[in-house]
């Protein structure tokens, strides 16, 4: 077996035939994004739990590329019966179709909703050659210092991409966004002195800013984060900007919806125990769990958010 894959649940379940004709067998959760991180682990955990409840055989396949276009794509195109699952991040969902020069998927066509998984956050994260304390004196260290604006993002097309395009424009001070691969260049590059600030998730942060290597000044959430309660967010900074980031769960357009709703009790089930919840808030995510129409109101509501900020900047993915 490819380390990469997990496999919960035993083969020796018995066969049963789902409401609406998804068959009791295999079941792949398609993660477009590289195991080892917060999200993969999110879902081998309720692989493992999902399994016995369902009777059936759930494997974790890491299918990366394109920035989660071809897992996204995969499921899309594979056949409803229950077999294929997509997990991915809500930005992937909203993000993606707004940036393509020539949209790869329609969310709300091409994909049936099953449940919103877990949240996680975003920071605003000063290197210690830059002398801020706060967010107010980093403002005024920019202005000052116009020549040492750039900053990092784990990629183009993001949240965190869109984050710095809405900073530049509230706070009136033009800056140079530079594209990494990933948090953990970034977080080097910070501690090196070679970009001045950096927008990346919360819980890869945490851990430089508690060595004080780095200072998180600000985070994205609506409410200050039970990771770093110290930390202020960007709206008690000033900047009226909320930008959590979350994990939910699709299966492919015109499977049968009881599978989706049993599917998604499941999901909700293992987030909602005490040992699951444990180990995803050890890794920064908050576990959610929810139903279909959760999670339709929330990617509704980011689309409605996201989609002027990311007109205004102009920027598009040939494809």
């Amino acid at each position: 077996m490819d380390r990469r894959t997990f496999m919960a649940g035993c083969l020796g379940l018995p066969l049963l035939t789902q409401a609406g004709g998804a068959q009791a067998g295999l079941t792949k959760i398609i993660f477009p994004f590289a195991a080892g991180a917060g999200g993969d682990t999110l879902c081998r955990l309720i692989a493992q739990e999902m399994a016995p409840v369902l009777q059936r055989t759930l494997v974790v396949e890491n299918r990366t590329g394109g920035d989660g276009l071809i897992g996204i794509k995969a499921v899309k195109g594979a056949s409803p019966d229950g077999s294929m699952v997509l997990v991915t991040t809500g930005p992937t969902m909203y993000l993606l179709p707004m940036v393509e020069a020539s949209p790869s998927f329609d969310t709300a066509k091409d994909f049936m909703p099953v449940s919103l998984l877990a949240r996680f956050e975003f920071a605003l994260v000063l290197g210690p050659g830059t002398d801020a304390a706060d967010f107010k004196s980093f403002v005024a260290w920019l202005k000052a210092h116009p020549d040492k604006t750039s900053f990092g993002v784990p990629s183009n097309g993001t949240i965190p991409h869109f984050m710095g395009s809405k900073l530049e424009k509230d706070l009136g001070i033009p800056l140079t966004r530079v594209p990494y691969r990933g948090s953990a260049p970034i977080l080097n590059d910070l501690v090196g002195g070679h970009i001045s600030f950096g927008i990346t998730t919360l819980a890869d942060a945490l851990p430089q800013h508690r060595a004080k290597g780095v200072k998180i000044i600000a985070v994205s959430s609506a409410e200050r984060s039970p990771f770093a309660p110290e930390v202020p967010t960007l709206k008690e900074s000033g900047i009226d900007l909320v930008a959590d980031a979350w994990y939910g769960m699709w299966l492919p357009a015109g499977s049968p919806p009881e599978f989706a709703s049993k599917l998604g009790a499941a999901a909700s089930a293992a987030l909602a125990k005490p040992e699951v919840r444990e180990k995803l808030t050890a890794i920064g995510l908050i576990p959610v769990g929810s139903d279909a129409e959760g999670l339709s109101k929330e990617l509704a509501a980011n689309t409605a958010f996201w989609q002027p900020i990311v007109k205004a900047t102009g920027y598009k993915i040939e494809n």
